[in-house]
């Protein structure tokens, strides 16, 4: 048998370094609004605030440390597919709740009439 050399167009390996540097953010970032939640250290606002910014930087941790997109030339289409999907899934949310917003005006009786 001959060896082989087989690489993987396109598909890039983390490291353990990376690997392990994602995960403590991630679980720094999961800590932070759990520990605020269960505290009620914060007003309501502040909480949900510092949760939606905890969970979209969650996200950009999780898309580069774990599953590799960047800006490399390897990932572009990877990235492209990633940033069309979120297009479509944002039209298609933006689309049904506007839709449910005017036929809840349709359907609401008139008050007072």
């Amino acid at each position: 048998m001959s060896a082989h050399s087989h690489t993987d167009a396109g598909a890039s390996h983390g490291s353990f370094k990376s690997y392990f540097i994602g995960f403590i953010l991630s679980i720094i970032l999961t800590v932070i609004p759990f520990a605020m939640v269960m505290s009620s250290a914060a007003s309501t606002a502040v909480t949900v605030t510092v949760m939606v910014i905890a969970g979209l930087a969650q996200v950009l941790i999780q898309l580069v440390f774990f599953l590799h997109m960047n800006s490399s030339s390897e990932q572009r289409w990877n990235v492209n597919a990633f940033v069309f999907a979120v297009i479509i899934v944002a039209i298609l949310v933006a689309g049904s709740a506007w839709i449910f917003w005017h036929l809840y005006g349709l359907t609401m009786p008139m008050m007072g009439h």
